[in-house]
């Protein structure tokens, strides 16, 4: 990562800072006031508020954002439909509802008490424990107890989306030991893992006497009762919700919280196309958003707005791991995709310099690693930490994982790449398939050879336009569809295409997001994550490394050990890398000075402008004079 702060060589810190008196010893348990992986915590017991944050920031205002595609679900614990934005189930977005811990943004890995007003955590990870704070209240006036958070982790590992199961796989009791305190552990045959720690506490929590009453295991219509700092208000269904700040937020001063959640009013509209979605925002529909196309960038900018200061384009950087974005996936449940040469010649037939300098003006830095801008990526050769990890499983994973350094396919940009068509067209004859009178066949049966891709946007489409061609180039038959949102992730889920775009977007701690997209366990589960259908056991076993590193050495070892497995594998097709995060908006808010963050902060911690929107609002109607 850039930055000192970033820096992952402190040693390993599991039960965090010391409690203070006020959570102190309750039950015979020492609660801390956070914990954190790898580093200590930033945040002393006591303090006041993220350092990222204003606390005077003023109340007031609406923001009015933008998603693509619907919605047709308030319950977000599923993986049937599209839930509103607002009821996720998990992340900053989660504003309907409160969850034990928050993340703090301007560390690599530290959690701090929210519900939970202080935790604790077994040196082996193997047991945790949290101590609800007194206090907290749905938005009918219902307390918040213990109560609620023993079911809300009972219902998601036996009803939730089968992400969340496979996340809590591990967990093994939940009790409530006190009348404000939950003790959780992992089954007598798991290894203790952090991540399952901040699992849990990132979690929303669910009222228990409100869906008592209703069938938690089925979509929703009707706007569920929620804690959080804001509750739904006015919306069309399906096209756009607006969530109100609650007056009487129980939360409202805690030290995680203060200084944020400050607009009064957040609406999201949802879009079916991106270049509405910018054309709704240049006519002041939309006030701020994010430029998900680098065409739109880098051309789609340049109006009188723009230029007299009323709108910014910022790129933002981000202090996280950037992982592979929207790369090309196979899905190993068709044949011709299991034979790994078949997938290395499809790979060489790829050509990201040229597509970046074409079709992406350039914007794109190439991400050699599903790791790429942090510390877990692999470099050059294994080091030995790595190889002692590798060497169970030779012969089971590809021999250049020992030998070779993963650099990419590297081409000048210009042309088509005669070496690397030749060495594709070997490898296709190597593992079964020739070329006849221009077609790809195979040559047992005379099946040609043909991919269709699905993708969730017109854009994906293009951006994989130019490997299209040179598939065709060596005889390779493409279909490609551009699917409305909800119906692309049907058929990604389901398994109904051969080649599509996900990107991989790791977090500091990785374990269960890894376990989710990459095992064997989530790929045989129906609705799994696991869209590409990944079966490894050295893939097993290196997720299992990764959850298991107790110090720095370790899990680096571990995650770039199965970096270089996952690369020499060809399952994706690795290419586009941020060089940071696109933001556009109208200029009409405050904001507190900021470090590099894990992730843009503007719609908990900006704040509206009155001077501000005054301001764009004169310079518009000059505009339009």
């Amino acid at each position: 990562m850039r930055g000192a702060a970033w820096s992952l060589a402190a040693g390993l810190v599991a039960g965090a800072a010391a409690a203070d008196d006020a959570d102190g010893q309750a039950g015979g348990i020492a609660y801390a006031h956070g914990t954190s992986y790898l580093e200590p915590l930033k945040y002393e017991a006591g303090f006041a508020h993220f350092d990222y944050v204003d606390p005077n920031a003023p109340k007031g205002g609406m923001v009015r954002a933008a998603d693509r595609g619907t919605y047709d679900s308030f319950n977000g614990i599923l993986d049937r439909g599209r839930v509103a934005r607002g009821f996720e189930r998990l992340g900053e977005w989660a504003v309907n509802y409160d969850r034990l811990l928050e993340q703090s943004i301007d560390e690599p890995a530290s959690y701090y008490g929210r519900l939970a007003s202080g935790v604790w955590v077994a040196d082996d990870y193997r047991e945790f424990a949290f101590k609800i704070r007194d206090g907290a209240y749905w938005h009918d006036g219902t307390p918040l107890t213990a109560a609620d958070v023993v079911f809300t982790f009972e219902t998601l590992r036996e009803k939730a989306a089968v992400g969340v199961r496979s996340a809590l796989l591990e967990l093994g009791t939940i009790k409530r030991i006190s009348d404000d305190e939950v003790l959780f552990t992992t089954k007598p045959n798991a290894s203790g893992n952090p991540d399952l720690v901040f699992a849990i506490g990132s979690y929303s929590i669910l009222p228990k006497h409100y869906w008592e009453t209703r069938d938690i295991s089925k979509t929703t219509v009707e706007p569920p009762l929620g804690s959080g700092p804001y509750r739904i208000g006015e919306y069309m269904f399906g096209r756009w919700i607006i969530h109100e700040r609650v007056e009487d937020y129980w939360g409202a001063d805690l030290p995680v919280n203060q200084g944020r959640y400050n607009f009064d009013r957040l609406k999201i509209d949802y879009f079916k196309d991106e270049s509405v979605m910018l054309e709704s925002q240049k006519g002041d529909v939309i006030d701020i958003r994010t430029e998900t196309v680098s065409k739109n960038w880098m051309t789609g900018y340049d109006f009188p707005a723009v230029h007299d200061g009323y709108f910014k384009r910022e790129l933002l950087e981000l202090a996280r791991p950037w992982g592979l974005w929207a790369p090309v996936m196979w899905n190993l449940d068709v044949p011709k995709f299991q034979d790994i040469r078949v997938r290395e010649a499809l790979w060489l037939l790829s050509e990201f310099r040229a597509t970046n300098r074409i079709l992406m003006y350039g914007f794109y830095n190439y991400a050699k690693s599903y790791f790429y801008n942090s510390r877990m990526a692999s470099d050059g050769l294994p080091s030995e930490r790595e190889l002692a990890l590798l060497e169970p499983w030779r012969g089971q994973i590809p021999d250049r994982a020992f030998t070779e350094p993963w650099v990419g396919n590297e081409t000048d940009g210009y042309g088509f790449d005669r070496d690397n068509v030749k060495r594709a067209v070997e490898l296709f004859r190597q593992a079964g398939w020739e070329i006849r009178d221009g077609v790809m066949v195979n040559v047992e049966t005379g099946e040609p050879f043909t991919v269709e891709f699905v993708f969730g946007s017109p854009f994906g489409l293009r951006q994989e336009t130019p490997l299209m061609n040179m598939m065709n180039r060596v005889g390779i038959a493409t279909t490609a569809r551009n699917l409305e949102v909800s119906n692309w992730l049907y058929r990604m889920r389901s398994g109904k295409f051969e080649g599509g775009q996900m990107s991989f977007v790791p977090g500091f701690v990785p374990g269960i997001m890894l376990r989710n997209r990459l095992s064997t366990a989530a790929a045989d589960s129906p609705g799994g994550q696991n869209w590409g259908r990944i079966r490894s056991p050295a893939i097993d076993a290196m997720i299992d490394h990764v959850m298991a590193a107790r110090t720095p050495e370790d899990f680096y070892a571990a995650t770039r050990a199965l970096d270089r497995i996952l690369l020499w594998s060809f399952y994706y097709i690795p290419g586009l890398g941020s060089p940071g995060y696109r933001l556009v908006y109208w200029d009409r808010f405050g904001r507190p000075e900021q470090p590099p963050l894990q992730r843009p902060a503007w719609f908990d911690t900006w704040w509206w402008d009155d001077e501000r929107a005054e301001r764009v609002r004169r310079g518009l109607a000059t505009l339009g004079d």
